[in-house]
């Protein structure tokens, strides 16, 4: 069914103002579109004159997207993207009714959109992406997606549909043979100084051990030189940049060769490169990956986790030393309801200081898994807003942070919220 784009508009906005009233998810409204009108979105985005970009892979698209719209953004450009990390066609939907006027008309010169694999391979046959940038594949949520080479064909359907260029990460061997089956013209790769790749392990390494020395690597575009503390190195086009970064995390680092490499790809010899590496120095951590909020005079990071590289790579870019940790674990459907791959994960570095408070749905399989690896817990308890209310409570002096699955990212914002400041996303 299809209306008038007025109406549809009208309607959508209605329903996004009554769901925020209520406190409703942000997806709500865009799945009212879906209903009454499935053109909604591709009519929308047939509007930009840059197109469309796709961002997807399993760790890193909420991040990246903000990068790479800040970015463009610092070139001069106008940027739609769904900055609340909902990154199925309904989150996309309700991210534009957010953004366009009463006559449905979006003020913007290109989009940039997180997409989940399995909803970005419906919705590329509808949007054809003019680029897309694909991080990585690693084993997440197998009870949704299936095994992993299944995730592997989902982004190289993406690819196929990318009417102009694609960017993949040289480092991952599942993502480079998408490229190779690209014309040449089409692929082009961000990656890293062959120092730095014991750092990040792809998916064969974290169960097969490191990797063969590779005799050959597909050319970077963009390269991550080196990085120690906040400051980070990238080769571009050859010339070596160096920035301070206010982004947590080693994997964002990472990320942010990717996104500098997309950027350069849709702008071409127009890009920047000073202002690029300027702009990207500003950029903060997207909202629960990494995101550091105040509570009692003591910074409180939130630290998203829904996978075993995801966990591992989190555990090893935040030191425990000094802080107090609580780990958030739930098995609803955007979590994945498997929880099994907690098991893949080594706990071993939170044995320096333990963890204060385990919660979430499944906080007693979490805790069994900490008692498996000798780390000591000081409290359990599964209600997300009781065991946020104990750990704040118990540690008033110390600085916090967060493990947690997505599900309970979003209700311990909600919880914060009410206690200080939390940037609003949607």
């Amino acid at each position: 069914m299809n209306m008038p784009k007025r109406y549809t508009t009208l309607l959508g906005k209605t329903v996004r103002s009554i769901a925020r009233l209520r406190g409703g998810g942000s997806a709500l409204p865009g799945l009212f579109v879906e209903k009454i009108d499935s053109s909604f979105v591709p009519d929308t985005l047939a509007q930009l004159p840059r197109g469309v970009v796709i961002i997807s892979g399993t760790n890193g698209k909420t991040t990246t997207t903000k990068m790479v719209a800040k970015l463009l953004e610092s070139q001069g450009l106008k940027v739609f993207t769904n900055r609340t990390g909902s990154n199925f066609i309904r989150g996309v939907a309700a991210a534009l009714l957010g953004e366009v006027d009463m006559k449905g008309k979006l003020d913007a010169d290109i989009a940039v959109l997180e997409l989940d694999e399995a909803h970005a391979v419906h919705f590329v046959k509808a949007v054809a992406p003019r680029y897309s940038l694909l991080l990585n594949v690693m084993r997440d949520q197998l009870d949704r997606f299936g095994e992993i080479d299944t995730t592997t064909k989902m982004l190289a359907a993406i690819a196929q549909q990318t009417s102009e260029r694609v960017v993949l990460n040289r480092e991952d061997p599942r993502i480079v043979s998408i490229g190779d089956s690209l014309p040449a013209h089409k692929a082009t790769y961000f990656g890293l100084n062959p120092s730095l790749t014991h750092l990040f392990p792809n998916d064969d390494e974290l169960h097969n051990g490191p990797r063969a020395p590779q005799v050959s690597r597909p050319l970077a575009n963009v390269t991550l030189e080196a990085f120690k503390g906040d400051t980070a190195t990238f080769k571009i086009a050859g010339e070596s940049l160096s920035t301070s970064l206010k982004l947590q995390g080693i994997y964002n680092i990472f990320n942010a060769a990717a996104a500098l490499a997309l950027v350069r790809t849709i702008l071409g010899d127009k890009a920047d490169s000073a202002k690029l590496v300027a702009a990207l120095a500003e950029v903060t951590p997207a909202f629960g990956r990494g995101e550091q909020l105040l509570v009692g005079g003591q910074p409180l990071e939130l630290v998203l986790v829904k996978n075993p590289a995801g966990f591992r790579l989190g555990l090893a870019s935040f030191p425990a030393e000094t802080y107090a940790t609580m780990i958030a674990i739930n098995d609803n459907y955007a979590d994945g309801r498997d929880m099994s791959w907690l098991w893949d994960v080594d706990f071993e570095s939170l044995r320096v200081s333990g963890v204060g408070e385990i919660s979430g749905i499944r906080a007693y399989d979490m805790a069994l898994r900490l008692q498996y690896d000798e780390v000591e817990m000081a409290h359990v308890e599964p209600n997300l807003k009781k065991a946020l209310t104990h750990f704040i409570h118990k540690y008033p002096d110390t600085p916090k942070r967060i493990y947690c699955t997505y599900t309970a990212m979003l209700a311990l914002r909600r919880e914060l919220g009410t206690i200080t400041a939390v940037e609003v996303v949607s």
